[in-house]
């Protein structure tokens, strides 16, 4: 049933997602840095290695969480080295282009949500201006080819810092970077055919990612959202489960039991609470008999059998091994006696605590002790003057098998007498 209720949440889960994305598609990248810039030059024009200054813009959209597109556009301005004869010139450019995330292909998010790679790759359109030594109105006209890699570190959910290197190659160039030249004149024909003009980017920069959800694409993983949803459905139908349960078999599941430790048998209302008709803080069940086989009404209602069920070691507090906390379905038994001592304020109790048989004596004579005064902080606690409570350690009970698990858990007690 647990797996049959996951596989139909699961599969809701992914048709709605196939109706609306989990995360935002639409980013705005801007980048500034430096490039290098390789032929075609004129004799005695080359330009600085690497060259200041480089700017880039661009919007992308991202169709999954692993393939997208961008618009972008740049400018270089391209100048002369100490080296060489003076020239600047201005270069343009626009692209679209494909992308690919790559650390979603190949399983970033499995070791890391704040470090990703990019690919990137397409064709646009280029002008080169040179404005000295020759004043190009017009600018030469060229289409580019772009590739390059994109390393990415997140920085916020909406901030990632971005590094950059693109090349980008030119066909039919016509006049050489510097200006000075143009290439239709040198070439056979006058035609100007080929790549011929490269120039190579460099940059760092800032990605804006838009969008009303709390991740983009860059960094969701569809696989970790649906490990998630699955060990968040199992913690609640576990959780369910354990809700359901009736640990004490009194036919309340235990989330709306209050009292989960009913005796066997007993009659309880509606929230497992055992029925005492008489609020005597004795359910109407361990009365039953005892007034049938031993005792009138009178007596039980005067509270003799109550005093004798204690002094006869019927009402214990029980410990697991080496521990003195009292086990939770034990402390009834401690409201028990707190019950007698309110009716009775004349009474005083004394405490006897036990170990089993196992380890060392002293140290058992002392947890026996520990064991008794734990149940004393209780009783104190719930308002019994510590007055009328004496404590003493038992020490070993070896009135059970020692190499009985069950026999020794019966030993490992608190048991009271009343005075």
């Amino acid at each position: 049933m647990k797996k049959i209720i996951i596989s139909l949440l699961l599969f809701g889960a992914i048709t709605a997602n196939a109706q609306e994305k989990n995360y935002n598609q639409w980013s705005v990248e801007a980048e500034a840095g430096v490039h290098k810039v390789t032929t075609p030059f004129s004799s005695g024009y080359v330009a600085e290695t690497p060259s200041l200054w480089q700017v880039g813009l661009g919007v992308r959209y991202m169709i999954n969480e692993k393939l997208g597109f961008k618009l972008d556009g740049g400018y270089n301005n391209i100048s002369n080295s100490d080296e060489s004869q003076e020239f600047e010139s201005g270069y343009y450019r626009t692209s679209i282009q494909g992308v690919v995330n790559l650390g979603n292909v190949l399983d970033f998010r499995n070791w890391t949500n704040t470090f990703n790679v990019l690919l990137h790759g397409g064709i646009g359109y280029s002008l080169n201006k040179p404005k000295y030594p020759r004043d190009f109105n017009k600018g030469d006209q060229m289409l580019n080819f772009i590739v390059g890699i994109t390393p990415q570190i997140k920085l916020t959910d909406r901030l990632a810092l971005t590094g950059d290197l693109s090349m980008i190659n030119h066909v039919r160039q016509d006049v050489t970077w510097d200006g000075a030249q143009s290439l239709s004149s040198v070439l056979p024909n006058n035609q100007v055919r080929g790549v011929n003009g490269v120039i190579v980017n460099a940059n760092i920069g800032l990605t804006f990612y838009l969008g009303k959800k709390a991740i983009h694409a860059d960094w969701y993983s569809e696989e970790n959202t649906l490990r998630s949803e699955i060990d968040s459905l199992n913690l609640r139908l576990t959780k369910v489960e354990t809700d359901m349960r009736d640990s004490d078999n009194d036919g309340i599941a235990n989330y709306l039991d209050q009292e989960p430790n009913t005796v066997n048998g007993a009659a309880v209302d509606s929230k497992g609470r055992a029925v005492d008709l008489n609020n005597d803080g004795i359910p109407d069940i361990m009365l039953a008999p005892l007034d049938a086989r031993y005792a009138n009404k009178a007596d039980i209602q005067g509270g003799n059998i109550i005093k004798e069920l204690i002094d006869n070691g019927y009402v214990n507090v029980y410990f697991s091994f080496n521990s003195t906390t009292p086990e939770d379905y034990s402390l009834q038994s401690v409201n028990y006696l707190i019950i007698y001592m309110n009716e009775n304020p004349e009474a005083k109790a004394e405490l006897i605590g036990y170990a089993d048989e196992l380890g060392d004596v002293s140290y058992n004579q002392k947890l026996s002790e520990k064991r008794a005064n734990k149940v004393q902080e209780i009783l104190v606690a719930s308002g019994i003057d510590a007055a009328r409570l004496t404590v003493r350690g038992g020490g070993e009970d070896a009135s059970v098998d020692k190499n009985s698990t069950g026999a020794r858990q019966l030993v490992r007690r608190v048991t009271f007498k009343l005075k």
